[in-house]
């Protein structure tokens, strides 16, 4: 009787842990889930974040269809560093500055969509572009000719009116620009595309006021930049450095355009391999 006693209130303690446990699994997953959220919040928020590349005003360096991750550390934090509009003050917090060279991330001034340009100047520097060639403080930034960049032709990727259409050797269409290696005061070097003569080539000295910058993309013909005036889904002008979002850090996915979401082998064969994993 003592053993069958024993054994049956054993059975009811085992049945009441498994009903404990039952009745917690749901909220103890629920609670697993909310601190996943905010763990992908803070990481997106505090330290990296991605990023497409949607147009071709940072060839050669970026191309349509890549995808990178921008480090949000180096500047600081703003309202702008957040995966949504929250409406917070302006300003930020932690700020740092931008050095000459580097490819930042930012709001436009006025609609507050993502940019990425090249920072060309900053606070107290005068710039001018003089015959396509960029002045900083009364010098000219050092820029000389490379071998031709040569791109493929791609749904992400077309031949603008500045490039000479070529048929390679296995083939397959491809754009060739002319390109040219810039060499800022400092000594950091980038390549850049010139095209030949446009509105842009010719800028009038600006002085860059305390807290903002003047930046360009490296396809220089093809980027409405701080060279003109900012307008609303066009250009950006001489940006505050408190819309700053981050720096282009590395290349994580890159795509040619062609992948169809029916046809799974499309997402590798669309791949451009070679960009990816590239530091920026």
């Amino acid at each position: 009787m003592d053993v069958n006693t024993q054994t049956a209130t054993s059975g009811d303690l085992d049945t009441n842990s498994a009903g404990e446990k039952s009745a917690d699994s749901p909220w103890s997953f629920l609670w697993f889930v909310v601190k996943l959220v905010v763990a992908v919040l803070l990481f997106r928020i505090l330290v990296f974040s991605p990023f497409s590349i949607p147009s071709e005003s940072m060839l050669p360096r970026l191309m349509n269809g890549d995808y990178l991750l921008a480090a949000k550390w180096p500047y600081g934090y703003s309202g702008y560093s957040l995966p949504f509009d929250a409406g917070l003050p302006e300003g930020r917090i932690f700020a740092g500055q931008p050095e000459r060279g580097e490819i930042v991330i930012f709001k436009h001034p006025i609609d507050k969509t993502d940019y990425i340009k090249r920072v060309i100047g900053l606070p107290g520097d005068t710039v001018s572009v003089i015959g396509g060639q960029v002045v900083i403080d009364g010098q000219f930034v050092t820029k000389e000719e490379i071998e031709p960049f040569v791109v493929p032709v791609s749904q992400n990727t077309f031949c603008a009116w500045g490039a000479e259409e070529i048929v390679r050797e296995d083939g397959t269409q491809a754009c060739r620009y002319r390109r040219f290696r810039e060499t800022l005061p400092g000594g950091r070097s980038y390549e850049v595309l010139d095209w030949g003569l446009t509105q842009g080539d010719n800028i009038a000295p600006v002085v860059i006021p305390e807290g903002h910058m003047f930046v360009m993309g490296d396809n220089r013909d093809n980027s409405r930049d701080s060279r003109f005036e900012a307008t609303s889904g066009d250009a950006v002008g001489i940006v505050s450095q408190d819309l700053l979002v981050g720096r282009a850090s590395i290349i994580i996915w890159s795509t040619d355009g062609s992948a169809e979401w029916i046809k799974p082998w499309t997402w590798f064969s669309s791949a451009r391999w070679g960009r990816i994993g590239r530091a920026i």
